[in-house]
């Protein structure tokens, strides 16, 4: 697959004659409810990290600033001229903004494509002002009839009631009210002893609730304030987890196809990190298992007009048994690590790497510039020449306390050693 593909989209409509716009729109009510200001808020915290994505040319829409030392840094590693492209902050989707867009492109190459993060309103909006498709799409309207099925499987109802129709294993649960989750609750208790709760719209983790607390009772009161007294809820037995497994897909006119899968690190169920490919001991039956599932996901998408990216998150229970858990519609915390891995080897000349994701805490705070001498200092700088090392790839954190890292080498025992020696540096 090429670079562009990679960005784009595999069969995305483009000529690569032209600047792609890179939409950032991370704060997007398509898999988080609005009323989660503060998880919207740390989302939109990440959205640097789509330098790794730009190409020549290209403009990104982002949320928040882009300090001007970590777009120098992805630049440098990925060879694109750093004044080839453009970063817009905070932009809106409205026609004086795609005058704005269009002058950062530069008359001579006009937008070939927007490329969200989530295809949504918003992405299809400034598609429009723009008078260009979003990616892969061949046409406006085609991604604009994508936004129902868009927004139905990026539901933990919706993709539940998906998983049933399909076939896949799914913990026992049931889909409610608000007003019904006790009783839901109740009842699931009475059977398996373990329940989780989630709210219909929530992602990585946010908003879940496990029950029986570690003491006391609970009422409806504890749970998230979203979603109105209409909105959904799944009520579901708690696996015993022994592994979180999820695979990322693509899907189109032509069927859906893997592009890679790995291993989800979590914390009391939140995502806090990823290594891919999958280790050698998440048993066999995992991967095979996850891609039937993938595509059989991928081909119902792609029957209701949806293209483009997506992942499938599942459960490997403590005797091995795979259950399905959510789909994510749209580019993950783990879409643009890997083009960028991509990115990397292929400038380097090697095969496809080990890579994994995750956060370590520093000492001290440090500025980006600082952070970055550490890591070299320290020989643990990712090297062009060795292809592999420790890559800041999402700039700076606010408090210069809590940073996210990407590692890349060539197996899973040397990325465990970068990542220890890693920890104990900082």
């Amino acid at each position: 697959m090429t670079e562009r593909a990679h960005v784009a989209g595999a069969g995305a409509a483009t000529t690569g004659s032209g600047p792609l716009v890179v939409y950032a729109n991370l704060v997007s009510d398509l898999a988080v409810d609005p009323a989660e200001r503060d998880v919207l808020r740390a989302w939109a915290e990440q959205a640097p990290r789509e330098v790794w994505t730009l190409r020549e040319g290209d403009v990104l829409l982002s949320p928040v600033p882009v300090a001007e030392e970590f777009l120098r840094y992805a630049c440098d590693l990925t060879g694109v001229p750093r004044r080839s492209v453009t970063v817009l902050t905070e932009a809106r989707t409205r026609p004086e903004d795609a005058a704005a867009v269009r002058a950062a492109a530069g008359a001579r190459r006009p937008v070939e494509a927007v490329v969200p993060t989530a295809l949504d309103g918003s992405a299809v909006t400034l598609a429009r002002a723009l008078g260009v498709p979003v990616a892969p799409y061949a046409g406006i309207e085609a991604a604009e009839a994508a936004l129902e099925v868009t927004a139905l499987l990026n539901t933990k109802a919706g993709f539940r009631r998906a998983a049933q129709d399909l076939g896949m294993r799914l913990p026992d649960g049931r889909v409610c009210r608000r007003d019904g989750v006790a009783a839901a609750v109740a009842g699931l208790l009475r059977t398996h002893g373990r329940v989780v709760v989630k709210p219909d719209r929530s992602a990585g983790g946010h908003g879940l609730l496990f029950l029986p607390p570690p003491a006391g009772t609970w009422t409806a009161a504890d749970l998230a304030a979203v979603g109105g007294e209409r909105g959904l809820w799944v009520v579901e037995e708690r696996i015993d987890v022994a592994r979180s497994v999820s695979i990322q897909m693509e899907t189109g006119p032509h069927g859906a196809r893997p592009v890679f899968s790995g291993e989800m690190r979590t914390a009391a169920g939140s995502f806090t990190g990823y290594v891919s490919p999958l280790p050698a001991s998440v048993p066999a039956a995992v991967r095979p298992a996850l891609e039937a599932w993938g595509r059989a996901l991928g081909d119902r998408l792609a029957r209701h007009g949806y293209a483009g990216p997506f992942s499938l998150d599942a459960m490997v229970s403590a005797d091995g048994e795979l259950f399905a858990g959510e789909s994510n519609v749209r580019r993950t915390a783990t879409t643009t690590p890997h083009v960028m891995v991509t990115r990397l080897a292929r400038l380097a000349g090697t095969g496809a790497p080990a890579w994994a994701t995750g956060t370590v805490r520093a000492s001290r705070p440090y500025g980006f510039t600082e952070a970055l001498d550490r890591l070299r200092s320290n020989r643990l700088a990712y090297d062009p020449e060795h292809a592999g090392g420790v890559v800041l790839y999402a700039g700076a954190p606010k408090d210069g306390l809590r940073w996210r890292y990407a590692v890349i080498a060539e197996g899973h025992g040397r990325l465990a050693r970068y990542e220890e020696a890693l920890h104990a540096a900082w």
